[in-house]
């Protein structure tokens, strides 16, 4: 995927610095509706065009989550390539955060897989246009926080949607990854009386769990998880989760969970609604995160902040609705509503005042 073969972005840059070792690419899709807001991952990615295609996809995601989760904020995403375990630095992210200055406002940043809000609170020595910092700078903290708990709000929805009760009592959930977001969610549905079944690449992560939730079953990897007998199924990680291979096998009713990106490509929604599983879009249900570090625009209030992310439950509802009364899938629904408000909001702007 080329940038301009892509079409629909409305800025790419690429930045490095040499002497700190950063190569990063800040992808802005839409400021239709405002500032883009979106994370800074840090990968190890593969090559520069594996860096290339992600950001493209990641800020075209957070153009439709901002937009459906009501922000007045457009859609971008950065990633630094490389590995945040063998190249992260002060120099680094600060260089970082002179690039990210030098947009002048277009573009927010924020935490995201590979960064943590103390990185944040380091890029943010170079540039005012940062969120997700720690508490001690007078930020929102984890938006992990917030991300699982709207994710459990689109998974209650689901659950009504499907079996006539907002509620994971007594059904089996499956999570694929207890990083930062998965092991909150797996407190909320333990919390909820769900049985849970998890699984995760990290040897620590599941020695968290053993330690942490002795009740929860640990499976050996993600495709285990995929084939157990579970009635969700809650991908957690990295995106892709969802393609030809996974989704024949999947033996859940839902799927809803906090990964981004998680249909590999467009036919899976398809595929997803040929087999009878409910999918509830990943950017809507796992759009806390954002609505979390997106309050600290304007002053944090995390009582303010949760509230707004309990709504991801009304949202995932009204889109649910919407796909069997149009008879198209979730994510098509969620798709409709997200371009309907960049389109109809976005054009106020045209307006002179």
């Amino acid at each position: 995927m080329g940038v301009f073969t892509d079409g629909s972005h409305e800025q790419v840059v690429f930045c490095q610095d040499r002497a700190s070792g950063l190569k990063a690419i800040i992808g802005i899709y839409s400021t239709a509706l405002g500032p883009a807001l979106g994370g800074t991952r840090f990968y190890p990615y593969a090559s520069e065009e594996e860096a290339l295609h992600d950001v493209l996809d990641l800020s075209r995601g957070m153009a439709y989550k901002n937009a459906l989760a009501g922000l007045d904020l457009g859609g971008g995403k950065a990633v630094i390539w490389g590995d945040p375990d063998q190249i992260k630095s002060e120099q680094l992210l600060r260089a970082y955060g002179r690039f990210v200055q030098s947009l002048g406002g277009r573009y927010y940043t924020a935490c995201d897989v590979g960064t943590y809000v103390q990185d944040m609170d380091v890029v943010a020595r170079e540039t005012t246009f940062v969120t997700g910092r720690s508490v001690e700078y007078g930020g929102a903290g984890d938006s992990s926080i917030l991300t699982a708990w709207g994710v459990f709000q689109g998974m209650r929805a689901a659950a009504e949607h499907r079996w006539g009760t907002p509620s994971l009592k007594g059904k089996r959930v499956g999570v694929a990854g207890l990083g930062k977001v998965g092991k909150y969610l797996v407190a909320h549905l333990i919390e909820d009386g769900a049985e849970v079944v998890a699984t995760d690449v990290s040897p620590k992560a599941l020695e968290w769990a053993k330690a942490t939730y002795p009740q929860v079953g640990l499976v050996a990897d993600a495709t285990a998880l995929i084939t157990s007998d579970i009635d969700v199924y809650a991908p957690c990680a990295l995106g892709g989760a969802l393609n030809d291979d996974t989704v024949p096998a999947l033996r859940a009713q839902i799927v809803a969970g906090a990964a981004n990106n998680q249909l590999a490509h467009s036919g899976i929604e398809k595929l997803l609604v040929d087999r009878g599983i409910l999918y509830a879009p990943d950017y809507l249900v796992n759009s806390g995160g954002v609505i979390q570090v997106a309050d600290e625009i304007d002053g944090f209030n995390f009582d303010r902040a949760k509230l707004r992310a309990t709504k991801i439950y009304d949202t995932t509802k009204r889109i649910l609705e919407l796909a069997d009364t149009e008879g198209i899938s979730p994510a098509g629904a969620a798709d409709r509503l997200a371009e309907q408000r960049m389109a109809e909001v976005g054009r106020l702007r045209t307006i002179r005042i």
